[in-house]
């Protein structure tokens, strides 16, 4: 069992910069690949960014290529969402998944653990 607690959202204006960070419990925070996910209001949830479980291996949507950066700590056990240049569409509710196996994937369905989301709002 992985429990998932997302922090770092907020406001911020357009062209800004957040990191969101994402704290598991546990003990082999290694085993899993973990994703980001968006849910904008009205829209479905949507990948953002994965990570391997050792880190090596990334995958972004095109929508945010070039300007988020996913990475991790397994010391730590926490994975990190750096977003650079923020836009307006960014604005969503974002959330941490973790999937068992540290494959890269952008499959929401191969996901079996969420958290509770966090909120960004850029501003233009």
């Amino acid at each position: 069992q992985v429990q998932l607690v997302e922090s770092g959202g907020g406001l911020v204006q357009a062209g800004g910069s957040l990191r969101l960070s994402c704290a598991a419990s546990g003990r082999t925070f290694s085993s899993y690949a973990m994703g980001w996910f968006r849910q904008a209001p009205g829209k479905e949830r949507e990948f953002v960014a994965a990570i391997s479980g050792s880190g090596v291996r990334t995958a972004y949507a095109d929508s945010v290529k070039g300007r988020f950066t996913a990475s991790r700590d397994n010391a730590e056990n926490t994975v990190y969402l750096q977003m650079n240049s923020l836009k307006p569409e960014d604005t969503a509710v974002y959330y941490c998944a973790a999937k068992f196996g540290g494959v890269v994937t952008s499959t929401e369905y191969e996901f079996g653990y969420w958290g509770q989301g966090t909120q960004v709002t850029v501003s233009s």
